[in-house]
């Protein structure tokens, strides 16, 4: 029995955390924004069981520092409002504090693999591009401008132009589909949209708030869909 217990995988996490191991953090910290390299050396002399298990003031800084790049990933995917035209262009506004642009523009990338898909940067002022083939390349051009720059370029899709309705429409649509008055759960509600998302681009005066008991006022209630 005693030579089972001491066959245990030393870098078992202890309690729920999982952390980080020195390869993910390596990977991962020069994403943030307050990311400095002598992060990376001070990260190294730290034993990995003791970064997976938060065991130093700065290990639970790096793992701190992990979880809101990936909060922010999380939330970009989750939150933003596209919008498609009838050449396959999809395009939205993001707000990215940290360089996680590419694994957005992935990920939608892999949802919409025949489109071009294009992001504009609230916080840095840029538009980033992702083609079909998965190349991303950068600009400081308007978004407007690069969307109707691309779609001059593509023949109308009739499949896209079939689909041509706006995102507050789709969003309508799901959420008198799913809002039963009888089973009013504000709790949850905020639960899956944290305050927070109301400040991201497509959140703002969106079809969200219209559901968000907590927030209602009359304004709301007088208001149009279109003019929220």
């Amino acid at each position: 029995m005693n030579n089972k217990k001491n066959q245990n995988d030393p870098l078992r996490v202890v309690g729920r955390a999982r952390g980080y191991s020195h390869k993910e953090l390596v990977q991962n910290l020069p994403r943030h924004k307050d990311f400095t390299t002598d992060l990376i050396q001070k990260m190294k002399k730290i034993p990995e069981v003791v970064l997976r298990n938060s065991g130093t003031i700065l290990a639970k800084k790096l793992i701190r520092m992990m979880k809101e790049l990936n909060t922010e990933a999380y939330r970009a995917k989750q939150f933003t409002r596209t919008k498609l035209n009838d050449r396959g262009v999809l395009y939205g506004i993001v707000l990215l504090k940290h360089k996680i642009m590419d694994i957005v523009l992935n990920y939608f990338h892999k949802r919409w693999p025949q489109c071009i898909i294009c992001l504009y940067n609230e916080y840095t002022h840029k538009t980033s591009i992702i083609n079909e083939k998965g190349s991303i390349q950068e600009t400081e051009n308007p978004l407007n401008e690069i969307i109707e720059q691309i779609s001059k370029n593509r023949k109308s899709i009739p499949y896209f132009k079939d689909i041509q309705f706006s995102g507050n429409k789709i969003y309508e649509i799901l959420y008198k589909s799913q809002i039963i008055e009888e089973r009013d759960n504000p709790n949850y509600f905020k639960q899956m949209i944290p305050e927070s998302c109301y400040k991201l681009p497509g959140m703002r005066g969106g079809v969200e708030i219209r559901f968000n008991y907590q927030k209602k006022i009359l304004d709301h209630f007088l208001k149009s869909p279109e003019d929220v």
